[in-house]
């Protein structure tokens, strides 16, 4: 939830004033809401009437609400948005490694595609990686460089607390802005794609709600002080990546522990997409795609599809926006409404149905218009 991404949210309040911070609340608890469902669709009741975990994947689920039309189709389609949610990931830790480079290192004559291109030579040796172990050691390296940021960039804020002034928010708002913003902050809270896995490794699964709860309110609270008072030591002058508006002295420091965080945190989506797509490709009698070179050349190929993308779309904002509005509005608020009612429509209440209902309305209309006006906004980028 503390991911890198914070530092989008808040070029997100610049675009969406008063409405924004309202919007990561209301994310938060959307968000929450969902992810309860979708662990509810692993579930079924036995003639005890006692729920027994009958599966275990999001794919599972979906394979369950399409087995009439076909067994393996539900499956398809959340495999496929999953993967193009993490190769996203993956682009966006370039693109940022990129930016970062080329701020920290201002009297170098190269562009942020050419930094772009030497942060992929750093992270070559992720096709190496074979084991969930290795990348849990790197996240977790990740999260205490993410933790000593946030603490320096947040006392540095508190040090500007004259120039703050509720005055920089504005009340009224662009829509076509406005909406990228919602991507923005929707893509901020994705997690759905890991939770089947997360309760299921649960010493004490019946927990798994009390924890949702707890980790989406601090969340909340984190994402929104840290938006805030970024936003209201800047103002009009916020930019994509809040730390580009660092005094210099801070700036090299801060950018430098960020790219730390973003080569470290680039091995886990990756590692993730490259597994689901080797799984799907190996699951038959076929030799040939279960020989290590194979697996070596899946990774390869998806290391250099992340920087060819990266390179063709270097907008960290933009990207974000649109990434939020198409993969992370369908895993986090569409496909788990959609498959709750589908699983459990007998056993809903009517205020129950209204609110998968309208979640589900609601996440379609968000992705449509966000998909639009971030998708106009990158052809006005690129002329």
């Amino acid at each position: 939830f503390q991911g890198i991404f914070v530092l989008g949210l808040p070029y997100a309040l610049l675009h969406s004033g008063y409405s924004g911070l309202f919007l990561i609340i209301l994310a938060a608890a959307l968000c929450c809401y969902t992810g309860k469902i979708l662990i509810a669709c692993l579930y079924e009741e036995n003639e005890d009437r006692q729920l027994i975990r009958v599966r275990d994947t999001y794919e599972d689920i979906a394979n369950a609400c399409c087995k009439k039309l076909s067994p393996k189709l539900g499956g398809i389609v959340v495999n496929v948005t999953q993967v193009v949610e993490l190769i996203m990931t993956c682009v966006l830790y370039l693109v940022v490694s990129g930016n970062l480079l080329s701020h920290s290192f201002l009297y170098v004559p190269m562009n942020e595609k050419t930094w772009s291109v030497i942060a992929f030579v750093m992270l070559l040796p992720c096709v190496f990686i074979k084991t969930l172990k290795i990348v849990s050691k790197l996240s977790q390296l990740g999260s205490l460089v993410h933790f000593i940021i946030i603490f320096v960039v947040m006392t540095y804020f508190l040090t500007q607390i004259h120039q703050w002034s509720w005055a920089k928010f504005r009340l009224s708002i662009e829509f076509e802005d406005f909406l990228v913003s919602v991507g923005v902050i929707i893509f901020s809270y994705t997690s759905q794609i890991f939770l089947p896995t997360l309760e299921g490794n649960m010493k004490n699964p019946g927990d798994f709600r009390c924890m949702l709860n707890w980790t989406h309110f601090f969340a909340c609270v984190l994402k929104t002080t840290f938006a805030l008072t970024a936003f209201l030591t800047w103002g009009e002058e916020t930019k994509e990546v809040i730390t580009d508006n660092l005094p210099s002295f801070l700036q090299t420091l801060v950018n430098l522990c960020l790219l730390t965080k973003a080569l470290l945190s680039y091995p886990l989506p990756f590692f993730a997409a490259t597994e689901i797509v080797y799984a799907c490709i190996s699951r038959g009698n076929h030799s040939n795609y279960k020989s290590p070179l194979f697996a070596l050349g899946v990774r390869g190929s998806f290391l250099l599809l992340t920087l060819l993308m990266a390179m063709f779309i270097p907008h960290f904002a933009l990207l974000m926006g649109l990434t939020g509005s198409v993969t992370g509005a369908a895993m986090t608020f569409l496909l788990p409404s959609l498959f709750h009612l589908k699983l459990k429509w007998k056993k809903l209440s009517f205020l129950e149905k209204c609110a998968d209902i309208s979640v589900f309305i609601l996440g379609f209309l968000c992705s449509l218009a966000g998909i639009v006006c971030s998708i106009k906004g990158l052809l006005e980028v690129f002329g």
